[in-house]
């Protein structure tokens, strides 16, 4: 209840081209309805699923408007928490649209502290997440650098199947890039 609550609170304050929009919510005793903007080119995780990477401009193309988008949420003092493929969507021409925002915190101004939820999708966590140490506006760019990562490798940055070694693995942040890049 609290996240549908967060994502209509968040989707209503909303107007920017790489987000998606509300046009409308309504409910019934038994449910809430959200009416968003249809996305006709679908997620770019089935995207990157389909071609495993992009080439560099096209990567480099979604995460400019990613930036964008998460600059306009950050200037509204909201972080979203919850960046990946699947929720991001893309339209008719091709471009990002950010979506799902359940897990969005409100009224967040610093970069590094103002949240502690132990929050998002375990292969874009932040160290700091991790850490439970509290976090920012800054989780947000790292989600960024993963997922960058991703479009350009095929896979998270340290992604392993082990949930506490992937865990481990975001906290000591060595880096390396495959050779066949």
């Amino acid at each position: 209840l609290e996240h549908t609550r967060t994502e209509r609170n968040v989707l209503g304050r909303i107007v920017h081209p790489f987000i998606v929009g509300l046009n409308y919510a309504f409910q019934t005793p038994d449910s809430l309805f959200f009416v968003l903007d249809f996305c006709a080119g679908g997620e770019l995780f089935f995207h990157l699923g389909r071609e495993d990477r992009f080439p560099e401009p096209r990567s480099r193309f979604y995460a400019a408007q990613i930036t964008l988008a998460l600059e306009h949420l950050h200037n509204l003092s909201i972080i979203y928490r919850d960046l990946k493929p699947e929720n991001v969507l893309l339209d008719h021409h091709g471009n990002v649209r950010l979506t799902d925002f359940g897990l969005s915190k409100e009224n967040i101004h610093a970069t590094d502290s103002g949240a502690h939820s132990f929050c998002g999708t375990p292969e874009y966590l932040a160290p700091e997440v991790l850490n439970r140490t509290g976090h920012g506006r800054a989780v947000d760019w790292w989600s960024l650098g993963a997922l960058l990562y991703e479009m350009l490798t095929g896979l998270p940055p340290f992604y392993c199947r082990d949930r506490n070694q992937l865990f481990e693995r975001i906290r000591r942040g060595v880096l390396e890039f495959p050779a066949d890049m």
